[in-house]
């Protein structure tokens, strides 16, 4: 049985083993896993406004501080992680003096298959505040969409509150059909037609439509027809890009597990139309093994043979 490369040393013993922080750095939050201790801490999420890597710098030192651990490794999987951030080494700089050796990093999308689906094949579409999918096949690794609030994440939290605030609004012009969700609306802007200026002035606009999509999962299930119209079509959007995943990486829908992972698939009637999108391609709705916490630790050894270890960048040693 291969060992725990982030389990706490046994009777005080550190020969052979690895001390490590998991971050699973997210928009809304960033959880964090230190070696050693019996609970997780939650961060503020990652600022898109702002450089990435001294924001989790900040995080890895606050974690220090917390736990009075001594670690070797960090290992993060970062939401919307792009090319010009992942740099392993920089974080690590920025880490000098922790006494952090090694820096291994990946997008969230490789973390979050690693959590849900460990070894295995198939797809996993992971649905927040935005929304990545992952696929791996035998030998291939598909990611689809990811792209952000601005260019793409139809089904995602932010797509669902945006459907949320557009309907309220069309509504209230009379351009549209009237629906619960205006009083969740007002409940934040009672004088709906200031609402506007508002939200476009506030820095943390992103997260404050994705909140939406909670009420819009309630109005839903209460029969709410604006509601479920928005649920259904964010569920067609999130089934079609585990359909392209795995045409991408040469995987038969008859024959693939697909699992559904993030907030947004708490929405009970967004989750039966998935499903029920998913088993008449013929794919089998299977449930995570585990969560993208769970996936970061597993990024410390990832198999140089895994297909996703071209995905993760690793620091050289200090």
């Amino acid at each position: 049985m291969t060992p725990d490369p982030l389990a706490a040393p046994a009777d005080g013993a550190t020969a052979g083993r690895v001390l490590a922080i998991a971050l699973d750095a997210g928009q809304t939050g960033i959880k964090a896993r230190t070696a050693g201790t019996s609970r997780d801490a939650v961060h503020p999420g990652i600022r898109t406004d702002a450089p990435l890597l001294p924001q989790l710098a900040a995080v890895v030192r606050a974690e220090l501080e917390r736990t009075d651990v001594a670690v070797d490794v960090v290992a993060a999987g970062v939401s919307g992680l792009t090319d010009a951030e992942a740099d392993p080494d920089a974080l690590r700089q920025l880490l000098a003096g922790t006494g952090v050796a090694r820096v291994v990093m990946a997008h969230d999308s490789t973390t979050s298959f690693l959590g849900a689906l460990g070894d295995g094949q198939g797809v996993v579409v992971a649905a927040g505040t935005g929304v990545v999918t992952l696929a791996v096949g035998r030998a291939a690794v598909a990611r689809v969409d990811g792209w952000g609030y601005l260019m793409g994440d139809a089904g995602s939290g932010y797509w669902i509150g945006r459907e949320a605030l557009d309907a309220v609004m069309r509504a209230f012009d009379g351009r549209g059909s009237p629906t619960a969700l205006t009083d969740a609306v007002r409940a934040r802007w009672p004088h709906l037609a200031d609402a506007y200026i508002d939200l476009q002035s506030d820095p943390g606009k992103v997260g404050v439509v994705a909140a939406f999509a909670e009420p819009v999962a309630r109005a839903a299930l209460d029969g709410d027809d604006v509601a479920i119209s928005i649920s259904r079509r964010a569920a067609a959007e999130l089934a079609a890009r585990a359909a392209a995943a795995l045409r991408r990486t040469e995987q038969a829908e008859d024959a693939a597990d697909v699992c559904a992972i993030g907030g947004v698939f708490g929405s009970p009637v967004l989750r039966a139309a998935f499903e029920a999108a998913v088993t008449a391609a013929g794919s089998r709705l299977v449930p995570p093994r585990g969560h993208g916490i769970d996936g970061v630790e597993r990024l410390v050894d990832l198999s140089p043979q895994h297909p996703l270890a071209a995905l993760v960048g690793r620091s050289t040693t200090a």
